[in-house]
């Protein structure tokens, strides 16, 4: 399953699809309704691909929290969203024994479950075991996840959000953008 084309937008309820870029944003379609919408670039957009649960000991992509879900409920349904706060908790500590129960907050707890039950009425929560074979063989070594330092404690949210891409709307290249800027500061 690759996560990197759906999108999380910050301010819109449930997740989108990319479909193009535009000038001042992208435009992008709501797996609920269909309905396509144009985002600006001063909205920000999360790729769940990029996005990690914290752990005790190292971070957990959010596919992979997916595939446990998936494998727990036998390709089925999670707890619903709105369980109570010790329910979620519980189901939470049965899909990733060690998750951080300091920085995973129950509001990340019901965005997955959430994003996981749209992805499933969507058809899009497809394991193989190719794809985990070369996910295995992309991932780094026990060595390099041990040495990775966390944020301190209380410090971020549970669901962490890595290496986003900007959305670009404009062509210009940085050069330029470092010409105007010091043509600005001068003139």
């Amino acid at each position: 399953m690759d996560l990197k084309d759906v999108l999380a937008i910050s301010g819109h309820g449930g997740l989108f699809k990319f479909i193009s870029q535009g000038r001042n944003g992208i435009i992008v379609e709501s797996f609920v309704n269909k309905k396509r919408t144009f985002i600006s670039s001063s909205v920000k957009v999360s790729s769940l691909g990029e996005i990690a649960i914290f752990t005790d000991s190292e971070e957990v992509s959010l596919s992979d929290v997916f595939k446990n879900i998936h494998q727990k409920e036998n390709g089925g349904k999670a707890i619903d969203p709105k369980s109570s706060n010790e329910e979620l908790k519980s189901y939470m500590a049965e899909i990733l024994p060690d998750y951080d129960k300091e920085r995973v907050y129950i509001s990340d707890i019901r965005k997955v479950l959430t994003w996981y039950e749209i992805l499933l009425e969507n058809n899009l929560l497809v394991f193989d075991e190719k794809e985990e074979s070369t996910e295995k063989e992309k991932e780094p070594s026990d060595d390099i996840l041990k040495s990775k330092s966390l944020p301190e404690k209380g410090k971020k949210p549970g669901i962490k959000k890595t290496a986003q891409k900007p959305v670009s709307t404009s062509k210009t290249t940085p050069s330029q953008k470092a010409h105007m800027m010091t043509k600005k500061k001068t003139g």
